[in-house]
């Protein structure tokens, strides 16, 4: 089964693989399709069910999941590195979660452990984000400010995602893959740059500054669209339960993403200078 978003278009060849393997999404309440008593609506056989298909509620139980894992581990990190690691602990987590992030979302199937230990190494990354902002730079209350903000947005854009009022339509697919490789290679110039000492302002508070995190907070927020598209199409495709897990992570990686961001901006605004 072809999908014309190229997003989800993994989603599809999994399902492919699965119904290969003898495994086949059958009709409503696990009834065959309509017609044929061993033939789906797809005209795929029903095989005998070897595993659950995957349900909104699953990956929002998953979500929650990784959440709370993400929280553990960021309040762990908080309370057990000390400020003289902090630094270390926060590029270490920073590059480990970047690595394991891309082989998530590059790899063709779904791998429950490797999404969790995804969450906890960003809940050591969060962890050393959240005690720079509110204890080593003295914004007290911004973490509090950043969380609710983060959830409220994303809220938001389910509540936006289910009205229809935005859809993960192919080319607002394409834009985005677009727009998010772009911010993506401009953070990592910009880090290099830094590194050698060259500062472009681009994570400082002045106009360039804000105006960049403003950007990447609405690119964040829009990124939901695909989390979302992303599930719905899972489900429509009657992926096994696991692939929750994998929908999960879609969905951390842009709430992550969201928070630092969101973070960043309140600074600017609390700052001396």
């Amino acid at each position: 089964m072809k999908t014309s978003n190229p997003v989800l278009s993994r989603l599809g060849q999994a399902a492919e693989r699965e119904r290969s393997a003898g495994y086949a999404p059958a009709g409503p309440y696990g009834a065959p399709a309509y017609g044929d008593p061993h033939q789906t609506a797809t005209g795929y056989p029903v095989a005998p069910a070897t595993t659950q298909a995957m349900t909104v509620d699953d990956v929002v139980v998953k979500t929650v999941t990784l959440l709370a894992i993400v929280g553990a581990s960021a309040a762990a990190a908080w309370v057990l590195i000390p400020d003289s690691l902090m630094g270390a602990a926060w590029i270490g987590a920073a590059l480990v979660g970047l690595v394991l992030g891309l082989v998530i979302s590059f790899s063709r199937v779904a791998n429950p452990a490797l999404v969790v230990t995804y969450a906890v190494i960003e809940g050591v990354f969060v962890g050393m984000v959240s005690k720079f902002f509110e204890v080593i730079a003295g914004y007290e209350g911004i973490v509090l400010q950043a969380v609710v903000a983060t959830f409220g947005v994303f809220f938001v854009m389910a509540m936006l995602y289910k009205a229809r009022v935005i859809r993960a339509t192919p080319k607002f697919v394409r834009g985005m893959i677009a727009v998010m490789a772009g911010l993506f290679a401009v953070m990592l110039i910009n880090l290099v740059l830094s590194l050698f000492g060259v500062h472009t302002g681009l994570r400082d508070n002045g106009a360039l500054g804000i105006g960049f995190s403003l950007i990447c907070i609405v690119v964040a927020s829009l990124s939901f669209i695909l989390s979302f598209a992303e599930v719905e199409e899972g489900v429509r495709l009657g992926l096994p339960q696991r692939y929750s897990w994998t929908a999960a992570f879609g969905i951390l990686v842009s709430l992550i993403w969201l928070y630092i961001e969101i973070l960043r901006l309140l600074s600017y605004f609390q700052g001396d200078d």
